[in-house]
């Protein structure tokens, strides 16, 4: 029945325990509550590498200081392993994300859903819990419908995905379109790079505006 969940997630989520008449929100981590791209610039710049802004890709866009050339795809995925490995756990919280939880959290219930390998679950575990978000996480591999769709099952209260790219909210309203899409880029550059993502239902530039928006649906019905 969910044929898309990598075989190194399905055990998390048989482990994770929803309230099926309890409102859901199932959010991203980096760029929505962890400065991914402020903590992947100090950790280049260590290596005497940075980060271009022509897109929104890492590939071709991490460059080398020396010569300017971009570093390929197979050093550009050992390079983001180490990344996690090394900063996964001391990564700087976006402004706002534990309070706009923690005001969230008396309305409905919270996953974190984030494409950390899962080697470094804990890591990424103990980063959440330095910053006040303690709560639980799926580290998951590929794309997010059929997981979300697989959290959303047979619930009976609203749902809300929060992430910051445009594919995954394509795949959630591929598998699980029921679920109220929710763009977020927390980063400014990498935001003026993406206009809203074309399967989301809003675009939202912070975490007050996100918290506000949930709750006022929640109570009201209301966007």
């Amino acid at each position: 029945m969910f044929t898309g969940i990598h075989d190194e997630v399905r055990p998390q989520l048989e482990e994770l325990t929803i309230d099926r008449d309890r409102p859901l929100i199932i959010t991203d981590a980096d760029e929505v509550l962890f400065n991914f791209m402020i903590g992947l610039e100090d950790f280049l710049k260590s290596l005497d590498l940075y980060f271009d802004w022509s897109s929104f890709a890492l590939t071709g866009n991490i460059r080398r200081i020396a010569d300017k050339e971009p570093i390929d795809q197979t050093e550009v995925g050992v390079l983001l392993s180490d990344f996690f490995d090394q900063r996964c756990a001391v990564l700087p919280a976006v402004d706002g994300a534990a309070e706009g939880l923690a005001s969230l959290q008396d309305h409905a219930q919270i996953v974190v859903l984030s494409n950390v390998p899962p080697k470094y679950a804990a890591k990424r575990l103990l980063g959440l819990k330095d910053k006040g978000m303690d709560f639980p996480l799926i580290a998951n591999v590929g794309s997010k419908g059929q997981v979300v769709r697989f959290l959303t099952e047979g619930l009976n209260a609203p749902a809300y995905f929060i992430d910051d790219i445009p594919h995954n909210h394509s795949s959630v309203n591929e598998h699980a379109a029921h679920v109220h899409r929710l763009h977020y880029i927390a980063d400014p550059r990498l935001s003026d790079l993406l206009g809203p993502a074309e399967h989301s239902h809003s675009r939202l530039y912070n975490w007050p505006e996100i918290s506000a928006h949930i709750i006022r649906h929640i109570e009201t019905g209301e966007y």
